[in-house]
Parts: C-alpha cells; sequence; structure tokens
C-alpha cells in the first residue's frame, strides 16, 4: 500500500506540471487582461499604462512569466491579487470555510438520498418505485444547475418565503439556525445531481450482487433479506460507491462556482468568478491549482479507499 501512495504521487506531480502550463497558457491568451479597463478609459494615459504593465511583470515573454509565477507558487508565495493588491492566499483562506460548507452538506444531502434510494430502486427492480426514481434521476442530471437554483429561489424563497434567497447568513443575525437556513438551498442544488447518478451506480451495483451465488445461498439457508440487503449486498457495493463518491467530491469545490454565483455564496466559486471577470491572474492560477490537486489526492484516496474495501484489487 505504501509503494502504491509514492508510485501514485510520483505520477501526479508531472501531471500537475502539465496542468499548470496548460492553465497558464490558456488564460493568457484569452481576450483582455488586468488592464483592459484602463484602456476604455480616455482620461488614462498610454505611458501609465504601460508603466503598469512593467510593474506587473507583464511586458515580460510568456514563459518567463510563467517560470516566475511557477517559482513563487513552488515556495509558497502565490503572489498578490491583481484587483485589491491582497495576498492571494488570505483571499483564498477567508473564502475556503464558506465553500467546505457547502461542500460537506451538499455531500451529505447526496449521500442520504442517495443510499435509500438506490437500495430500494434495486430491491424493486422493474416495479413503480424503480421507474419514479428511474426518471428523478434522469431529471436530475439533466437540468442545469444555474436554473434549478433560480426554480427554488423563486418558488421557495420568494414565493412561499420559507427560506433566504442568497447570502451565507442575516445582516442581524449570524446565529446556527439562520446559517442553516441559507444554507439549504444550494446544498440541495449543488446535491441533485450527484444524488441523482450516485443512486443509479448504487442500484446497477446492488442488482450485480443480489443475483451472486453467496446471496443466493443465504437465502436457502433461511437468513432474512434484510440482513442479507444491508449487511451482505450494501457492503459490498459500498466501496466502488465510496470510490465514486471520493472522485466527485473535489468536483463540489469547483461546481460550486455556478451555484455560489445563483445565491451569492461568499465563496471560492464566487472569488474565482469575481476573479475570471476582472482577469485578476494570480487568483485564478492559485484557484485552479488548488482544485486540480485536490482532484488528484481524491483520486489517490478513492483508488486506496477501493484496495482498502475489496481485498480482490490489491
Amino acid at each position: 500500500m505504501l509503494l502504491t501512495v509514492l508510485r501514485r504521487a510520483a505520477q501526479s506531480v508531472p501531471l500537475v506540471f502539465v496542468v499548470s502550463i496548460l492553465v497558464f497558457a490558456l488564460l493568457h491568451a484569452a481576450p483582455g487582461g488586468p488592464l483592459s479597463v484602463y484602456l476604455e478609459n480616455p482620461g488614462v494615459r498610454p505611458e501609465d499604462i504601460e508603466r503598469l504593465r512593467r510593474a506587473l511583470g507583464l511586458d515580460l515573454p510568456l514563459p518567463t512569466q510563467y517560470l516566475h509565477w511557477l517559482g513563487a507558487f513552488a515556495r509558497g508565495e502565490w503572489g498578490f491579487s491583481l484587483s485589491d493588491g491582497r495576498p492571494v492566499a488570505d483571499r483564498m483562506l477567508e473564502r475556503a470555510p464558506a465553500t467546505l460548507e457547502l461542500a460537506v452538506a451538499s455531500l451529505a444531502v447526496a449521500l442520504l438520498a442517495a443510499l435509500p434510494l438506490g437500495v430500494l430502486s434495486a430491491i424493486r427492480r422493474g416495479g413503480w418505485f424503480d421507474r419514479i426514481t428511474g426518471v428523478g434521476a434522469l431529471a436530475g442530471i439533466s437540468l442545469p444547475v444555474f436554473w434549478f437554483g433560480l426554480v427554488l429561489q423563486l418558488s421557495i424563497a420568494i414565493g412561499l418565503g420559507w427560506l433566504p434567497s442568497s447570502g451565507r447568513s442575516s445582516a442581524f443575525d449570524h446565529g446556527a439556525v439562520d446559517r442553516i437556513r441559507h444554507l439549504v438551498l444550494p446544498a440541495i442544488v449543488l446535491a441533485a445531481v450527484h444524488a441523482a447518478g450516485w443512486s443509479r451506480y448504487l442500484r446497477s451495483s446492488m442488482i450485480g450482487i443480489l443475483s451472486q451465488r453467496f446471496i443466493l445461498a443465504g437465502e436457502s439457508r433461511g437468513i432474512p433479506r434484510k440482513v442479507l440487503v444491508l449487511r451482505h449486498a450494501l457492503r459490498n457495493a459500498a466501496g466502488p460507491l465510496l470510490t465514486v463518491v471520493l472522485m466527485d467530491a473535489a468536483f463540489l469545490v469547483s461546481g460550486a462556482v455556478v451555484t455560489e454565483s445563483v445565491f451569492a455564496w461568499p465563496g471560492l466559486g464566487a472569488l474565482f468568478t469575481e476573479a475570471l471577470a476582472r482577469r485578476d491572474y494570480p487568483v485564478l492560477m492559485a484557484f485552479l491549482m488548488v482544485t486540480s490537486v485536490a482532484v488528484i489526492v481524491l483520486n489517490l484516496l478513492a483508488d486506496l479507499a477501493h484496495r482498502t474495501l475489496d481485498p480482490r484489487t490489491r
């Protein structure tokens, strides 16, 4: 197991390096830039723009800019935001708790919905419940996140007034109940797609396991159906499901970009949207590198978890 971890970690280093090159090149190749707002201002002189370009290092060749950024990033110096001059690390650290809160809540909601739906659909395969959950899963996977979020805002938050429509807390109330009320709608929106996919994946795994010989042998020995399903079938299906959950967990952070924008949630996704609009290269690079490393690390954890739960894969 230790050799597997070391080998996968060694393979991840060149992957992160290639990702950083592609991301850096694509960002700088996009139209506009951090100085585009000054170019549209007739009161800013060309020599002022050139002075800013030299101060920010934008006059250097692109490979030189990349090497400067890579050396600083490897030393833990993520640079300063081009929009407000604050350290990028500070801006990301102050936004990270909100995104982690939303990701954990969405993960919990998705699992709480996917587990019973997947198990019951497998047990009642072909019945009315299986058909309804199948249609619901297809709808959950197909619906655009931003559209689903707007529908919940208009119907539940604005129409019925049951929950807040945006933000992380009220202006004059920062209690736990108020925070939970603000968290409900974005967590449901972010969990919907994952719950739909996980429930169908668990259903397929459970159907395959329930048809195996050891389940049939248990039934012939008089073991209760409930024990066979929950203790044996679900336990064997949990390994592959855990792998999928860990692989999707990293995308909860990157997928929160749209959700946080719709609900004005002050997390990393909203920070990325703001930085993208302003072409804030240091913030964009830091966000994309952090999410890329998170995907690689969670993929490694998913592989190790699957090997641990299923000895046949070792």
